[in-house]
């Protein structure tokens, strides 16, 4: 997996959220919350869904903890924030640089690529994390539990000053 690197422009999305850990996944229970009210976003663009985790600053990428709790979203992006439906919420994800993975295969087996992102790639690229959000990006080609589906992973990260 080689990634490329892109600079994000600023992104407004809305969504749902919940908190969780990777122990106790409520990935399922998060997107069937938000797939219908999805229907009356009247301001989004595009069709692509974003699945979005905010950790926090004491987030420790290097010693997994898998109880450890984080924010995640199920989101869509819009064009500005005048129009958000009721229990609907906003997330800005601010710009900056990004390594963009694309996972292929059954999101069942994503662990497979994170793994090989943050316990190989990440160590030996002169990048570290940085602390905006993390995100998937399930576009036309994301079949869920397909063996053929495809989804890009967006890292957050920036270049390592010292080491």
């Amino acid at each position: 997996m080689v990634p490329r690197f892109e600079i994000l422009r600023e992104k407004k999305l809305v969504g749902r959220r919940m908190k969780m850990s990777f122990a106790e996944n409520r990935t399922s229970e998060l997107w069937k919350s938000f797939i219908p009210e999805r229907k009356i976003i009247i301001n989004s663009i595009g069709n692509d869904l974003y699945s979005v985790q905010v950790y926090g600053i004491h987030f420790d990428f290097k010693v997994f903890n898998p109880a450890e709790v984080f924010e995640k979203w199920a989101t869509i992006e819009v064009k500005d924030f005048n129009s958000i439906p009721d229990k609907i919420e906003s997330l800005i994800i601010p710009e900056g640089l990004y390594a963009v993975f694309i996972h292929k295969g059954p999101a069942s087996e994503g662990h497979k690529s994170f793994s090989y992102i943050f316990g190989e790639w990440l160590p030996d690229s002169g990048y570290e994390i940085d602390t905006r959000p993390h995100f998937e990006i399930l576009g036309s080609k994301y079949k869920n539990d397909q063996p053929d589906s495809e989804e890009e992973i967006w890292i957050p990260v920036k270049k390592v000053l010292y080491k």
